[in-house]
C-alpha cells in the first residue's frame, strides 16, 4: 500500500490501494455502475416515451403529476422499506431487488407497447422506481463494509460520480435505441427493454458476494421479525437523523437544492417545449450533459474541499455558489443556462456527497439503511413539491423571474438552516471520522 496518506493520494490511487485489500470494493462498484446504467436507460426511455412521443402529449401539470406518481409513494414508504436493509442480508436484497426490477421493466415495456393510458404506464414505472431506490440505498449503506473509514469521502465521491456518469451512459443508450427503433409506442417499448439486460447483470454481480459480506453487522431489532422492523422503520430513521446534527444539516441542504432543481426542471422543460430556449430533445440532452459535467467536477473538488475545510464549510460554500448560479439564469440566455446547469450540477453533487458521507460515518450500521431511505424521502418529496408549485405558477412560455429568484432565496435559507444545525457542534479535524450518531458528532 502507498505510504502517502489518503489526503495526499488521488481518488484513483486510493481506489487502487483499497482494491488490493478489498476485492469486494471493485465488485460493489461494478454493481453500482450496471445498476445506474439500468436507471439511465429506463428513465430516458420513459421520459421520451411520455414527453417526446407523437402518440402522447403532456402539459406542465401532466409532467408534475407524472413525477408525483413516480416519486411520492416510494418517498413515503421508503423509510419503512429501508428498515429491511438493516434487517435482511444486503447482498440478498441487491440480488433480488435487481431481478424484480428486470421483471417490472419488462412489464412497463409491454404496457407502453400496448398504447395503455399514461396513468397505467406511470403506475408501472412507480414500482420500478421503488425497486431502483431500494437498490441504490442498499449500495450506499453497504459501502462502509468494503472500504476503510479514512477514505470514505474519496470512495463515496468516486462511486457517486461514476454512477452519475453511468446514468448518462444509460440515457445515451436509450437515445441511440430510440433512433433505431422509432419514437412511437412500439419503439419506446423496445428501447425500455434494454434496461432488463443491465438489471440482470447487476443481480449476477451482487450474487458473487458472500452472504452477510455487506452487512448489516447486527440486525436492527434482533429477535424481531422483518414486519416489526418495517413497522418502526420511519421512527428509527427520523430518530437517527435527529440525533446527528451533521446529518440533519446535510439533509436540509439537500432538500433546499432539490427544491431549486425541481423548479428549474419544469421551467426548462416548458421553455424547450415552447421553443423559448431552442426547442427539442437535443436541448434537454445538452442541459443534462452540462449537469453531469458539473457532477464529475464535484468528484475532484469535494474530497479536496472536505479534507481542507471540512464538510460544513464545503456544503456552505456550495450553497453560496448555487445562489449565484441561480441568479445567472435570470436572462435565460442559452450560454448562461449551460453554465448555470454545470455549476448547479457541481453544487448538487457536492451536497449529496457530503450528505452520503455524513450518513456513512456518523450513523451506526444498524440504522444506516433507514437513514438513507429518509434521505430518499427528502430528495424526492422536495423535488415533486417544487415541480408541483411551479406547474401551477409558471407562465405559458416558461419565462418566470419569480421562480428563479425564489430558487436563489431557497439556497440562502438552506444555508442558514444548515448553520443552525451545526451550532454548538464540537469540531474535529477534517479527516477524522465519527464513531456513531449523536448530537456531539461533527464533520
Amino acid at each position: 500500500m502507498s505510504s502517502r496518506s489518503p489526503k495526499q493520494q488521488s481518488t484513483t490511487g486510493i481506489f487502487l490501494s483499497q482494491l488490493t485489500h478489498s476485492p469486494g470494493l471493485g465488485r460493489l462498484l461494478a454493481v453500482r455502475l450496471t445498476s445506474q446504467i439500468t436507471d439511465g436507460v429506463f428513465q430516458a426511455a420513459l421520459f421520451t416515451a411520455i414527453l417526446f412521443n407523437p402518440e402522447r402529449h403532456a402539459d406542465p401539470l401532466a409532467v408534475a403529476g407524472g413525477f408525483a406518481v413516480l416519486l411520492l409513494p416510494y418517498s413515503i414508504l421508503g423509510p419503512f422499506a429501508g428498515a429491511l436493509l438493516d434487517h435482511w442480508d444486503r447482498r440478498s436484497v441487491l440480488v433480488y431487488a435487481n431481478i424484480i426490477r428486470a421483471v417490472l421493466i419488462g412489464v412497463v415495456a409491454v404496457t407502453v407497447a400496448s398504447g395503455a393510458p399514461q396513468t397505467a404506464v406511470l403506475v408501472g414505472a412507480l414500482v420500478v422506481t421503488g425497486a431502483s431506490r431500494f437498490v441504490n440505498s442498499g449500495l450506499s449503506a453497504s459501502l462502509p463494509h468494503v472500504v476503510t473509514k479514512d477514505v470514505l469521502v474519496a470512495m463515496n465521491s468516486l462511486f457517486t460520480t461514476l454512477g452519475a456518469g453511468m446514468l448518462a451512459v444509460g440515457a445515451g443508450i436509450a437515445v441511440g435505441l430510440r433512433a433505431l427503433f422509432g419514437d412511437n409506442n412500439s419503439g419506446s417499448a423496445e428501447t425500455t427493454l434494454a434496461g432488463v439486460v443491465f438489471a440482470l447483470i447487476a443481480a449476477w454481480l451482487a450474487h458473487r458476494f458472500p452472504r452477510k459480506a455487506l452487512g448489516p453487522d447486527i440486525p436492527d431489532d434482533a429477535g424481531h421479525s422483518a414486519t416489526h422492523a418495517v413497522s418502526v422503520g420511519l421512527l428509527h430513521g427520523v430518530r437517527a437523523v435527529a440525533a446527528s446534527r451533521s446529518v440533519a444539516a446535510a439533509l436540509s441542504a439537500i432538500g433546499a437544492h432539490r427544491l431549486v432543481f425541481g423548479m428549474n426542471t419544469l421551467m426548462l422543460l416548458v421553455l424547450i417545449k415552447h421553443r423559448e430556449l431552442g426547442g427539442g430533445f437535443g436541448d434537454i440532452a445538452m442541459i443534462a450533459t452540462c449537469t453531469a459535467i458539473g457532477a464529475f467536477i464535484a468528484a475532484v473538488t469535494t474530497p479536496l474541499s472536505v479534507a481542507n475545510i471540512g464538510r460544513r464549510n464545503t456544503i456552505l460554500a456550495a450553497m453560496v455558489v448555487g445562489l449565484v448560479a441561480q441568479l445567472a439564469l435570470l436572462g435565460l440566455q442559452p450560454v448562461a443556462v449551460a453554465v448555470a446547469a454545470t455549476v448547479l450540477g457541481l453544487v448538487g453533487q457536492t451536497v449529496k456527497l457530503c450528505g452520503d458521507v455524513a450518513m456513512q460515518l456518523d450513523i451506526t450500521d444498524t440504522v444506516r439503511g433507514q437513514v438513507f431511505s429518509v434521505q430518499d424521502a427528502v430528495f424526492n418529496i422536495a423535488y415533486v413539491l417544487a415541480i408541483s408549485i411551479a406547474a401551477f405558477t409558471i407562465p405559458a412560455d416558461g419565462r418566470s423571474s419569480w421562480l428563479i429568484i425564489s430558487g436563489a432565496a431557497l439556497y440562502a435559507v438552506g444555508g442558514a438552516v444548515m448553520c443552525v444545525f451545526y451550532r454548538g457542534v464540537k469540531h474535529r479535524s477534517a479527516g477524522q471520522p465519527a464513531v456513531a450518531a449523536g448530537p456531539g458528532v461533527a464533520p
